[in-house]
C-alpha cells in the first residue's frame, strides 16, 4: 500500500544538522510500513542506520524498547538529542551496522541503508555520502543486511527495509528467502529524482539501470519475517 493509498503520511519529525541524513521520502515510506506493523508494548526494536533517529522515535512512540545505531558521530548525537527533545527513551549506539548489538536479538529491525549506485565505487564513501553511496550496484550495505539481519531476529521477528528499485529489490527478496525468511516487497512509491540522482542520470542510463524515458525513482519496502 502506497502513502497515497493510505491517504495520510505518518509524522516524521526530527532535527538533522549538516552532515546527517534528514528524513525524506524513503523515511516516510518505511514509517508507513512501521505504522502497519503490530508492535507489542516492550518489543525490542533495532533501527540500524538511524540518521536523525526519526524511525527510532516512531517505534518508541509505539511503546517499544528501541536501540538505534549509526556509524556517524553526528548522527548519534542528533538521534540522542531528538530523543531527549521528544521525551522518549532510545538507546543510541555508534558503530558499523550490527557490530554494536552483536549477541542481542530483536522483534523488529528497521533499516534505511545506503542504496544509491555510485560511479566511484572503488572509493569508500566519505562524509555525508556515507548515508547514500553504496558501491557500483548500490548493494554494498544491502547484502550485509540480508546476510546478517536474520541472525538478530527472534522467531517471528520482522525486518523492514527500504531501498531503491535501482539496487535490485528482487535480489534482496531472494537473499532473505535463502536465509529462511518469508520475504516480499510490500510497499512502493515513485518519486522525483533527488539532487544525488540528478547528477548521475546519464551514468545510470549507461549502466542500464535507467531507461532513456525514465524520469522517476521507485522506492520499495521489503518485509521479511523469520518463521517460528
Amino acid at each position: 500500500m502506497s502513502l497515497d493509498q493510505r491517504g495520510t503520511r505518518p509524522p516524521v519529525k526530527s532535527l538533522a544538522p549538516p552532515g546527517v541524513y534528514a528524513p525524506q521520502e524513503d523515511t516516510e515510506l518505511l514509517s508507513a510500513a512501521l505504522a502497519d506493523e503490530p508492535v507489542a508494548p516492550g518489543a525490542a526494536v533495532l533501527d540500524v542506520g538511524t540518521g536523525s533517529g526519526a524511525l527510532a522515535l516512531a517505534a518508541a512512540r509505539r511503546g517499544a524498547r528501541v536501540t538505534a545505531v549509526d556509524v556517524s558521530r553526528r548522527a548519534v548525537c542528533a538521534a540522542r538529542l531528538n530523543a531527549l527533545r521528544a521525551g522518549l527513551s532510545v538507546q543510541v549506539l555508534r558503530g558499523n551496522l550490527f557490530e554494536p548489538v552483536r549477541g542481542r536479538s530483536f522483534d523488529l529491525v528497521l533499516a534505511n541503508p545506503p542504496y544509491v549506485p555510485a560511479p566511484r565505487a572503488h572509493r569508500p564513501p566519505r562524509g555525508a555520502a556515507r548515508a547514500w553511496d553504496a558501491g557500483g550496484d548500490g548493494r554494498l550495505v544491502l547484502d550485509r543486511i540480508c546476510h546478517e539481519a536474520p541472525g538478530l531476529l527472534r522467531p517471528g521477528g520482522v525486518l523492514l527495509l527500504v531501498q531503491s528499485a535501482l539496487s535490485d529489490p528482487g535480489l534482496t527478496v531472494d537473499c532473505l528467502r535463502s536465509a529462511g525468511m518469508k520475504s516480499a516487497v510490500t510497499q512502493r512509491q515513485r518519486i522525483a529524482f533527488g539532487p544525488v540522482l540528478r547528477t548521475r542520470v546519464e551514468w545510470l542510463r549507461e549502466r542500464g539501470l535507467l531507461s532513456p524515458d525514465e524520469n522517476e525513482e521507485e522506492l520499495v519496502v521489503v518485509r521479511a519475517e523469520l518463521p517460528f
